[in-house]
């Protein structure tokens, strides 16, 4: 409780003591804690005047590449290791996971959030949560909500329906907050239909708190606030960063003049200080580095996606993995991304690492036979050049070495994810694409290794070369990782969180992205990346949910079955190739002939599974019932829709391998009868089709058989079906009037 507090300790309860503290109530004996930021490691800032610079913690994959492994045991470890990193720096809450949608591959910040479905953001962001919660230190899922850009982030409306919003983009939130019990929300930056998520009440209140049962404390994001007493009111408990003296008063001066009630402010720093106490939980601790490094190899191992693995002409097998013996090829190492790694985005997530691993010195270590090296382009932050060499003989160089190797390997990406500002496109730089060009041309053993914070556009360079592998952002330990998959000693078994599509003017985002005038239209509705795609059966580079193996899979024929709880699948899962792997399998779910709009298909439940060359796993997968509702925008609420569902299985969105159909009881919505209900829709519903007869029945013998031969006639009917009841009291000769209307109304919904 908060009530020995006075106002003026409550009001300096709801900011922080400074950027990264909150504030102590030395009178109640309530110490400050520690937060900072995550979300792939413990970015704790040492130098007032170095923001990024932090104290060295584990770089971990960020999550563009933990989606990838679509493994939330994966996630759960990780959480656990951030936790134990987080109690050997002593801090309480790390902020994270993020888990907002990527409605857009040019969205800045996309290295950050898991994907463009929300069922792998929720799933993996829960796992995340339990992971570090486990250790005494809160999460703070973050940015609630609708938080899709950098450009104009704080001030852009994201403009958007409901049933979007409810099904799509709160969606993994309402995942996370139900089943993982976050300790902390932290409120997103922009407006949502016009009012600031930090003063959002619907949002903040009626929806987090009142309809997801969450009991947290409200963060706001660094800077988000623009009005203290309307966040205070709307359900925001604490303003960062701190300190705010001003809006303290402001708080306290709105309570004294009764614009505020007190009650509101009392309560927001009582959740503040539940926290506090809370996290006193939590013991000092102490992390092993090594473990923590390995660790993070693991993840990054499980994340890279093979995208292309074919035999270079001539060759009777893929290209990929190498020998590593000294029989094995000799190794051109091509791209400055090979020996300057790109491990991390830009912005608040920036992570001191404890240490970092190079491909180059991995792949070297990693086979006895001949590795040569060139840099083929310049980074900003790679070692100083000849001034005098320009970009021509860097690739000259670079082509001189993939000519005299047996394979080339050459090391590419995109440069520019960060916070604070959106990508202007998704084609590789144009230095690299010389590189990749020049290289293919004269080594038809050529494997290009992508590092990218979000999708880049792959066609049509691809096609020159046999092999591509998609890294990602590794963290510290992806050097280590993507020689253990060329070599091997890893079978990739990553798989796309988002669609990589041909050219960005493809994807479903394109002409409402990023908006202007301060709004940002989600045109797009529904039909957010994969959906979009699939809808228009669109072609792409790479679907959603594709990943290739150095075995293969097959699969047997799928069954499911229904019950109160949601749907049951099984498939058989065969690994049919001569080494052991993992696959991903993944159920999409259709409604033939529903009666709203609905995607193609949408995926429902996944699963990782490890299975030994020659075996065959029996893999089930749920789905709960509640996946199955859509929002029925006309009674405000989740409404599971009955029919024959299909149940697709198989590899990606459009790899899908065996169906099976299963009947769903549906729920039973019945909207009340209006004047303004058309006749399709009283002829529709049985008590209102009824009522309708039993009237013109009772009408005078001539108006009676009139009437029953104008609803008898189906060309009439197909006329008069969208007609408003309420308008056919205007036809010339019609027996309605606004008074039988009245009883008509009353009829159908007694």
């Amino acid at each position: 409780m908060t009530s020995e507090f006075t106002v003026a300790e409550q009001a300096a309860l709801t900011s922080g003591r400074d950027a990264w503290h909150t504030t102590p109530v030395e009178s109640a004996g309530l110490p400050g804690v520690t937060v900072t930021d995550g979300p792939h490691g413990v970015r704790l800032q040492v130098d007032p005047r170095d923001i990024l610079r932090g104290q060295p913690a584990t770089c971990f994959p960020p999550a563009v590449a933990t989606a990838s492994t679509w493994d939330p045991g994966l996630l759960r470890r990780m959480g656990e290791a951030l936790g134990d990193e987080c109690r050997a720096m002593d801090v309480a809450v790390l902020l994270g996971p993020g888990i907002n949608l990527k409605r857009s591959p040019l969205g800045g910040r996309n290295f950050e959030y898991f994907s463009e479905d929300p069922l792998i953001a929720g799933v993996l962001g829960a796992a995340w949560v339990d992971g570090l919660q486990s250790r005494h230190v809160g999460a703070s899922l973050k940015h609630f909500a609708v938080n899709n850009q950098e450009t104009d982030r704080l001030r852009v409306s994201a403009d958007i329906d409901e049933r979007t919003l409810r099904e799509l983009y709160l969606s993994a939130f309402k995942r996370v907050v139900t089943q993982a019990r976050p300790w902390t929300v932290m409120c997103s930056y922009n407006k949502i239909n016009g009012v600031y998520a930090s003063q959002n009440h619907w949002l903040l209140t009626e929806v987090l708190r009142g309809e997801w049962g969450f009991e947290g404390a409200v963060f706001s994001d660094w800077g988000a606030v623009a009005d203290r007493v309307a966040a205070v009111a709307a359900g925001l408990d604490l303003t960062m960063p701190g300190p705010d003296d001003t809006g303290d008063a402001e708080l306290a001066e709105a309570v004294a003049e009764g614009r505020l009630d007190p009650g509101l402010l009392a309560r927001a720093a009582g959740r503040v200080r539940a926290l506090v106490e809370k996290s006193a939980a939590r013991t000092a601790g102490d992390y092993d580095q090594e473990e923590h490094h390995a660790l993070a190899r693991e993840i990054a191992g499980r994340a890279v996606v093979l995208l292309k693995n074919e035999a270079p002409q001539g060759d009777q097998q893929a290209l990929l993995p190498l020998r590593a013996g000294a029989d094995g090829p000799s190794v051109a190492v091509l791209g400055e991304f090979a020996r300057t790694p790109r491990y991390q985005g830009g912005g608040s997530s920036q992570i001191t690492p404890t240490r970092l691993d190079d491909a180059l010195t991995e792949i070297t270590a990693a086979t006895d036979a001949t590795v040569l090296f060139a840099p083929g382009y310049r980074v900003e932050e790679g070692p100083e050049r000849d001034p005098a060499a320009d970009e021509g003989d860097l690739v000259a160089e670079a082509a001189a070495i993939a000519q005299a190797s047996d394979v080339a390997l050459v090391f590419v990406g995109s440069t520019n994810e960060t916070e604070g500002a959106d990508r202007d496109g998704i084609d590789l730089p144009a230095d690299h694409l010389r590189l990749v060009e020049a290289v293919a041309k004269v080594n038809p053993r050529t494997v290009v290794i992508l590092s990218n914070g979000a999708v880049v556009a792959t066609s049509p360079w691809d096609k020159a070369v046999p092999a591509l592998i998609e890294g990602w952002l590794l963290g510290q330990a992806g050097g280590g990782a993507l020689a253990d998959v060329l070599f091997g000693r890893v079978n990739p078994s990553g798989r796309l969180a988002e669609t990589i599509p041909l050219r960005i003017q493809d994807h479903p985002s394109y002409l409402d992205f990023p908006g202007e005038h301060g709004h940002v239209r989600y045109g797009e509705g529904l039909y957010v990346g994969y959906r979009g795609f699939d809808a228009r059966e669109q072609e792409v580079a790479y679907p959603f949910g594709f990943g290739l193996s150095y075995t293969t899979f097959g699969y047997g024929q799928a069954s499911a079955s229904a019950s109160a709880a949601g749907i049951e699948v099984r498939v058989p899962l065969t690994n049919t190739g001569g080494r052991d792997g993992r696959e991903v399998v993944q159920v999409y779910v259709s409604l033939p002939g529903s009666k709203v709009s609905r995607a193609r298909r949408e995926l429902k439940a996944f699963v990782s599974v490890p299975v030994k060359a020659g075996e065959t796993a029996d893999v089930v997968l749920t789905i709960d019932r509640g996946d199955l509702a859509y929002w029925d925008t006309r009674v405000g609420r989740w409404v599971v829709e009955g029919g024959e569902y299909h149940c697709a299985v198989g590899a990606s969105s459009r790899d899908l391998r065996t169906t099976a159909a299963v009947e769903v009881q549906g729920d039973d919505v019945r909207l009340p009868l209006t004047a303004d209900s058309t006749l399709g829709e009283w002829f529709a519903d049985p008590r209102g089709a009824q009522a309708v007869e039993q009237a013109f029945a009772a009408l005078p013998g001539e108006d009676s058989g009139r009437m029953a031969a104008l609803f008898a006639n189906p060309t009439m009917m197909l006329f008069l079906s969208s007609t408003p009841l309420s308008r056919m009291a205007t036809f010339p000769g019609s027996p309605l009037t606004a008074e039988s209307i009245a009883k008509l109304v009353s009829a159908a919904n007694d």
